[in-house]
């Protein structure tokens, strides 16, 4: 898929949470975004932080078609998110995308799919439920959290097939972590696939292994450049050492030399 660098003008700015943002962009000029499929994500330059030298990944969120509109899922953990979370509408940002591969998608309309995301990693779950949702799938999503208020975007999800949600206070939907979930045991899926913290994604493997399940996972490794030529997102696989941002990020688990 071709890459493309471009300006891109802030339509909105909204505050989801304490430590969330959801930006939206657009063209400037008015011509159609380019073409981006779920699991990609773009590498972001941060203007005006003296900390931030090098550009950020961000995973695409959702392509809003009726508006010609990119969303990106923003969380703040350094000054660089931090920055770029202060954006106003009108303002553009320079962006590298799209970037990695994609989820595969099984031929069977009739599968049984799954999209479990933890914290940020839900993410990019919300553009593969609406592929998936296009091309008449009923996907089911299932989004962890450590609280109510962490749960993200869960009105945008429920508008794509049924949501389950664990939060690890018990504040909203069963309390624990989304292994536990009772849907996961109640139900037979045909593939799982999933974002979120390693020790998450961990878990859910060994769970899809136990079950001979096929499992999909997006990996968040640091990747500087977005190409593969600063070796930050290196990942040892069956196939050797590569690099998430160019081979991925998403990967099946088989390939994934994890202790699962």
């Amino acid at each position: 898929m071709k890459k493309y660098i471009l300006d891109l003008k802030v339509t909105e700015n909204l505050r989801l949470h304490t430590n969330y943002v959801l930006l939206k962009f657009t063209t400037v000029d008015g011509s159609s975004l380019p073409p981006m499929a779920p699991g990609q994500f773009a590498e972001v330059r941060v203007d005006g932080s003296p900390t931030t030298f090098l550009r950020r990944p961000i995973s695409i969120n959702y392509i809003d078609m009726d508006n010609n509109e990119l969303w990106l899922l923003i969380q703040l953990v350094g000054d660089g998110t931090k920055k770029l979370s202060t954006v106003s509408p009108g303002q553009t940002v320079n962006m590298v995308l799209p970037l990695g591969n994609t989820f595969t998608i099984p031929e069977d309309k009739a599968s049984q799919l799954i999209l479990i995301g933890g914290g940020v990693g839900t993410a990019p779950m919300l553009y593969l439920g609406y592929e998936l949702k296009q091309q008449g799938y009923n996907p089911i999503f299932l989004l962890g959290a450590r609280s109510a208020t962490d749960i993200l975007q869960l009105k945008e999800f429920k508008t794509l097939g049924d949501v389950f949600i664990t939060t690890e206070d018990g504040t909203l939907g069963e309390k624990g972590y989304v292994t536990q979930h009772s849907v996961l045991i109640e139900n037979k899926f045909d593939k799982i696939y999933t974002c979120g913290p390693k020790p998450m994604m961990m878990a859910i493997a060994k769970y899809a292994k136990t079950h001979n399940i096929d499992c999909e996972v997006s990996l968040e490794n640091n990747m500087a450049c977005g190409v593969g030529a600063c070796l930050c997102c290196v990942e040892k696989t069956t196939e050797g050492h590569i690099c998430v941002c160019k081979e991925g990020p998403i990967f099946n688990i088989n390939k994934l030399l994890w202790q699962i």
